[in-house]
């Protein structure tokens, strides 16, 4: 067992002033999100070291996750990351301009474009996902391979139930 931790203290102050609350949700879900923060601050830095945001990082991810030739459309960008076209025509910008990435007509729409991953951008993505990983790793060594599968179907099913 480990030490309480800070949501273990708002929980406890809770009680101390609305002793009839529940507050395990709060229990779970403060940590999910601190576990978030947390994680998704480290990886923003991780990232930054490549001149890439977490968001520019998931526009090229998802790219290169396609599969070869690396292209989608700015509707399918949009989709996958659910982001406005606004939103995602301002990332698309910047990675343009560092050169990972590069839009051009598509030939099977006169008014779409597609967007494709450029050889820098995929080394880019190549490193910097690794990156990310050996973070998310190191972050789970205080978990056993069988503590990981529980933990990851447990939110599974947690994030299934969300709205």
């Amino acid at each position: 067992m480990t030490d309480k931790d800070p949501v273990d203290a708002i929980a406890d102050q809770w009680f101390a002033v609305r002793p009839d609350l529940d507050t395990t949700p709060m229990a779970v879900f403060g940590r999910i999100y601190r576990i978030s923060k947390a994680m998704g601050d480290a990886m923003e830095k991780a990232y930054g070291r490549y001149g890439i945001s977490r968001g520019e990082f998931d526009v090229v991810a998802t790219l290169r996750r396609s599969g070869s030739p690396y292209t989608l459309s700015p509707r399918q960008l949009s989709s996958t990351l659910m982001l406005t076209t606004g939103g995602m025509t301002g990332r698309l910008d910047k990675l343009e301009k560092a050169g990972l990435l590069r839009r051009s007509p598509d030939p099977d729409d006169r008014r779409g474009l597609r967007v494709t991953i450029t050889d820098r951008g995929l080394a880019l993505i190549d490193e910097a996902v690794e990156v990310g990983l050996e973070m998310q790793r190191e972050a789970l060594t205080g978990l056993d391979g069988s503590e990981i599968a529980a933990l990851t179907g447990l939110l599974r099913k947690v994030m299934a139930g969300a709205p």
